[in-house]
């Protein structure tokens, strides 16, 4: 088959995950068919090292562009492809058929900051794309049932493939003495010299990050008497702050100033030199479409807090200390319970390690090659 698939998407925080995984595993699969990426022109050196069954194809107009309706389509109809797979929700209004689409969550729906007509437009948009789509990947339960929930006539052609923690996370990082001095290195850029609970991942309405700064407070105050976690920190990988003052309040008003720091987005070796280090990863999200970062955390051997919403509780099986995501206390409840309890922490993190290691990018690309051939 001939198959394009949008990959304008590299640069996000979760579809570029998906998107840059997939192409790996695709091409590790060794299948035959050819593929032709649709990509912005600065972005080729991103999917260095791919097989020779995939080519580029310059497009350089961005999906929220109202040309990208008649530009793309066209652009399609001239590659005389077999299929084309966007992996993310945004469909021109005259992609032709037949397409793949992957949805990740339906949170542009649940939580737009869009009012009355622009709305109702991208509400348009989103149930016209899934109602035209001839197959659609859905990464978890949860969002296949938001999907069919939102368009009934689609659920016959809904696939579940679920995403997977990115490989690097899975891989022990050999040898241990080059490993340590690595790890010394970045805590001491980073001046971290005391204890910490870690998020990493978007500042979205939907993340929650102003409940998890409040439950840190009075998790903080628990334990301001308690020899390791004294000095107890959080911190927070992902957005600037500066672009969120919902989340600057929450600091101020929790009187923690001192003791939350955000990063940014940082190198992958540091992430996972802060997963691995971290007395807990905590993820209160109000909604997820699937939820990487804590099966990253898992693969990474860190205990993890997640809310018992939405997707997660599939993904994470039994593996995790699962809180009420609306209830500061209950976030705090769970995370002085990990903190404080030696046994329970090995036991999440060995059950956490054994549910990461269940998914896989490789059955990922499996399942979406078997939906490409569903198609020929």
């Amino acid at each position: 088959m001939k198959i394009a698939i949008d990959v304008r998407r590299i640069r996000d925080f979760g579809v570029g995950t998906y998107t840059r995984n997939l192409l790996q595993a695709l091409a590790e699969a060794g299948t035959s068919h050819k593929f032709l990426l649709i990509a912005a022109p600065e972005d080729k050196a991103q999917f260095a090292g791919l097989s020779e069954n995939f080519s580029f194809v310059d497009y350089p107009r961005r999906d929220s562009e109202r040309l990208d309706h008649f530009a793309l389509s066209w652009l399609v109809r001239s590659l005389k492809v077999d299929a084309t797979h966007i992996p993310y929700h945004r469909v021109p209004l005259f992609m032709p058929k037949p397409y793949v689409l992957t949805i990740h969550d339906l949170s542009s729906l649940f939580y737009d900051d869009a009012r009355g007509l622009l709305h109702a437009a991208r509400v348009f948009r989103l149930r016209y794309g899934l109602e035209r789509a001839d197959r659609i990947i859905a990464v978890s339960g949860a969002t296949e049932r938001d999907v069919i929930s939102l368009v009934p006539r689609a659920a016959s052609r809904i696939r579940l493939i679920y995403n997977a923690p990115d490989p690097q996370f899975l891989k022990r990082r050999i040898p241990a003495d080059a490993s340590a001095r690595e790890t010394h290195r970045i805590l001491e850029r980073y001046q971290i010299t005391y204890p910490f609970l870690l998020y990493a991942g978007s500042i979205r309405p939907q993340k929650n990050i102003p409940r998890l700064i409040e439950a840190f407070a009075v998790a903080r105050q628990s334990l301001e008497n308690h020899r390791g976690y004294k000095d107890l920190r959080l911190i927070i990988i992902g957005d600037e702050i500066s672009r969120h003052p919902d989340v600057r309040r929450a600091v101020i008003m929790s009187r923690v100033e001192h003791a939350v720091r955000f990063l940014g987005f940082v190198p992958f070796e540091t992430l996972r030199v802060f997963h691995e280090m971290a007395a807990a990863f905590v993820f209160p999200s109000l909604y997820e479409g699937f939820g990487l970062p804590p099966l990253e955390a898992m693969a990474s051997g860190t205990p993890v807090i997640a809310s018992s919403v939405s997707s997660l509780p599939e993904v994470v099986g039994g593996a995790a200390m699962l809180v009420n995501p609306e209830n500061v206390f209950d976030i705090a409840r769970g995370m002085t319970e990990v903190l404080l309890n030696d046994t329970l922490r090995h036991e999440l993190v060995v059950k956490g390690r054994k549910q990461a290691a269940k998914f896989s990018w490789a059955k990922t690309a499996a399942g979406v090659l078997k939906v490409y051939e569903e198609l020929a």
